[in-house]
């Protein structure tokens, strides 16, 4: 099995930046996480691997958010990544993990019909200073296209985005991307070389299915380009939940609600809503959460 990673490299000369990245191990965490049906784990795992190869950019605490809110079946659905020692660690929810639709008109998952209409959020979090937020209506609902919208209108940067999941009855077979970015003052020629590979680029999982890791990927959309300054980083689903995030999160259920709990039940659970551990309290433990409020 080809594992998990993330190359980022560039071509100075042509003005071009690329990240490719395989992410089958960390879109079958997701699935088995949350119990997603196909669909559901198609969109998911598209907006996972997006949101990964755009958080091998970060640099220390720095963490990015990707947030789709439309309206069809699914429900809605989010991705976070962040740097992870020397890798990138992830995490992934959907609203709906149960959503579900026949395949369309061109035998792929139908994306587009569980996202729905609606807009992409992406949530940039610094180590000084606010958070940065762009907003961007959903141009098809498909991820990749409206990944590459979001870049091209919020940040002035011209990418091609692929991204894509296939799986089948026994799970998640293969998953993976590639962000291509132009630069300021990019040499016209090697935008057009760009623009024409991709173009005749396979799907990103044809690739991973016949054995392509990262290095592969990331030749396959190069090229010719004399890429530079390549780094390779390990990929992993990870969480950032604590007991106290989750005590937290209780707090806001107010008082009332915590005595109510506690006088229905001995323990009571609640699980992260990205990586559902449980976490459990008991009557005395939600009494005394009270008495903070």
């Amino acid at each position: 099995m080809v594992p998990d990673e993330i190359l980022t490299a560039s071509s100075p000369e042509a003005g071009i930046a690329i990240v490719a990245g395989i992410t089958t191990e960390l879109v079958r965490q997701a699935q088995a996480r949350h119990g997603l049906a196909p669909t559901a784990t198609a969109a998911v795992g598209r907006l996972l691997t997006a949101t990964a190869l755009i958080g091998s950019a970060l640099k220390g605490s720095e963490r990015v958010s990707l947030q789709i809110a439309g309206d069809g079946p699914i429900g809605g659905l989010s991705a976070e990544a962040w740097l992870l020692g020397d890798g990138v660690g992830a995490r992934a929810r959907a609203r709906n993990p149960l959503a579900d639709l026949p395949l369309n008109e061109r035998g792929k998952f139908d994306v587009a019909g569980v996202i729905g209409a609606g807009s992409l959020q992406v949530t940039k979090s610094y180590d000084v200073g606010q958070p940065y937020v762009g907003v961007v209506p959903l141009y098809s609902g498909e991820i990749a296209e409206d990944v590459a919208a979001y870049l091209a209108q919020s940040e002035q940067i011209p990418s091609i985005v692929a991204l894509g999941v296939l799986a089948g009855p026994e799970g998640v077979l293969a998953s993976g991307g590639i962000i291509a970015q132009v630069l300021p003052g990019a040499d016209e020629r090697a935008i057009a070389q760009l623009e024409a590979r991709a173009l005749a680029l396979p799907p990103v999982t044809s690739l991973i299915a016949d054995g392509a890791d990262a290095r592969a990927l990331l030749d396959a959309i190069a090229g010719d380009l004399t890429l530079r300054a390549q780094r390779a980083l390990p990929v992993e689903f990870a969480c950032l939940c604590t007991r106290d995030k989750v005590e937290t999160a209780l707090l806001g259920l107010g008082a009332d609600e915590l005595l109510h709990m506690a006088r229905e039940s001995p323990v009571s659970d609640a699980s992260c809503e990205f990586c559902r551990k449980r976490y459990d309290f008991t009557s005395a433990e939600l009494e005394a959460l009270t008495q903070r409020l």
